[in-house]
């Protein structure tokens, strides 16, 4: 049972740090440059094995974004803690810029992987990475209507919009205070929305 046991946990262990290493990999490279035996070299495996867990470089594509939408899932885990949802939504913002230098040097993680995917021929996984964004539309879309505001759907596309921009220009112009700039001024349009008086 023992030795049965270790086996499956090395592979557990293999297949997920070549998954950590495909969303890391992948951002900082892009896919059309990036090879499979850079994801192997990174995650410290054979290149070999990787065949044994994603058979074809999609395959690992389709892990990142896995593990793109599971980062989302961890922040937004975290920021549903918070009572508030103006709160949560202040929080988002504020990870956003914790992450300006990233964002600076490579861009947004799922949005430059949805505009590359959507450039290729086959156009097969853009479609995965643009459910990873959906979600977050919709978790902001949500808290925008926990506050009472008008038009919720719309409020999300604004914050996301601009956050797309701002992550696109700060990687353009390679300049992470972009970033915090605005991360300032999206926070100052959060506490200028107000909801409906119910008396009035």
């Amino acid at each position: 049972m023992t030795h049965s046991v270790k086996p499956r946990a090395r592979a557990a262990d293999k297949r997920r740090r070549l998954t950590i290493e495909a969303a890391r990999v992948l951002h900082e490279q892009g896919v059309e440059r990036t090879t499979l035996a850079d994801i192997a070299r990174a995650a410290d495996v054979p290149v070999g094995n990787v065949y044994y867990y994603f058979k074809t470089k999609d395959e690992l594509v389709l892990a990142a974004l896995s593990e793109h939408s599971a980062h989302l899932d961890e922040l937004t885990g975290r920021l549903d803690q918070l009572p508030d949802p103006r709160d949560r939504l202040e929080g988002l913002i504020r990870a956003w810029v914790d992450q300006r230098d990233v964002a600076a040097r490579y861009g947004c993680p799922t949005g430059t992987l949805a505009v590359e995917l959507d450039k290729r021929a086959d156009g097969t996984l853009d479609t995965e990475a643009g459910t990873v964004i959906r979600r977050l539309l919709d978790w902001t879309g949500h808290q925008f209507r926990a506050l009472g505001l008008p038009d919720p759907e719309d409020l999300a596309v604004t914050l996301i919009s601009a956050y797309q921009g701002m992550s696109l220009l700060a990687n353009a112009l390679r300049d992470p205070d972009l970033m915090a700039r605005q991360g300032d001024r999206l926070l100052h349009w959060l506490d200028s929305l107000q909801s409906p008086d119910p008396t009035a």
